[in-house]
């Protein structure tokens, strides 16, 4: 069974491709698009324990539409469990497939910062794609513009390897790059930072999957500064512990 995302892009590139040998002027795109699903995904919800934190941080995203065009929310964060800290992303997205197995994808993210003393927020232009890449890497590029005129992008990717009916390694890999410096959200210009991640889930359902795994991350220049300025290491790597599901 592919992941889910992938498998929402599979039945968009089939219909699609059913379009391609429509009759002229038949009107079967708008039926095909009629049809409304919708899907949510909690891929990360995890303790990621580290310089003796033990901070939760989680992943998900969920859509509602037809084939060819979607409303997506996607959401990511860390927060600690102890003390104040942590950050929340949350993105409001229309997408829309331009070609088999690839939407193209433009909306709203709020990036929020929870500081020891004070909390920050602020509003960015998202403009991005998410697809399939050749041997079914799942690719989401994206680029931001804030408010103020900030510019960077991300890049992240993943892979699901079946190793047995019921457990899977997922590999990650995403990178964050900016065109200026944001002190106070800890962004340096230039490239900020690499993630590398590798999860071994269980699927007692396909729907629930227990995982374990390991995450590395390390920050760059002004983004190093930044980090250690702010009391944090420049380099993490911990053991992850957590729960994938969907509905």
């Amino acid at each position: 069974m592919p992941g889910l995302r992938r498998q929402g892009l599979i039945i968009g590139a089939l219909a699609a491709g059913m379009t391609m040998f429509a009759l002229p002027g038949t009107a079967t795109a708008q039926v095909m698009d009629d049809h409304i699903y919708s899907m949510f995904l909690v891929d990360q919800l995890e303790v990621r324990p580290v310089d003796g934190q033990q901070p939760i941080g989680w992943q998900a995203s969920g859509w509602i539409g037809g084939d060819f065009t979607r409303f997506w929310i996607k959401s990511e964060g860390e927060i600690a469990t102890e003390g104040r800290g942590g950050r929340a992303e949350a993105q409001a997205l229309y997408s829309r497939l331009i070609a088999p197995f690839w939407e193209f994808q433009v909306g709203v993210r709020v990036d929020a910062r929870r500081g020891a003393s004070s909390d920050r927020a602020r509003v960015q232009a998202v403009v991005g794609l998410e697809g399939l890449a050749p041997y079914w890497f799942e690719i989401e590029p994206a680029l931001f513009v804030s408010t103020t005129g900030d510019i960077s992008a991300r890049v992240e990717a993943s892979h699901d390897m079946f190793l047995t009916q019921r457990l899977l390694l997922q590999p990650r890999i995403d990178f964050n790059v900016a065109v200026q410096e944001v002190p106070e959200y800890g962004v340096g210009s230039g490239v900020n930072n690499l993630g590398l991640g590798l999860r071994l889930r269980y699927e007692i359902r396909r729907e629930v999957a227990p995982y374990i795994g390991v995450r590395w991350e390390q920050r760059f220049a002004g983004t190093a500064d930044l980090a250690r300025a702010a009391g944090e290491d420049a380099s993490s790597l911990g053991i992850v512990a957590g729960l994938r599901f969907w509905f």
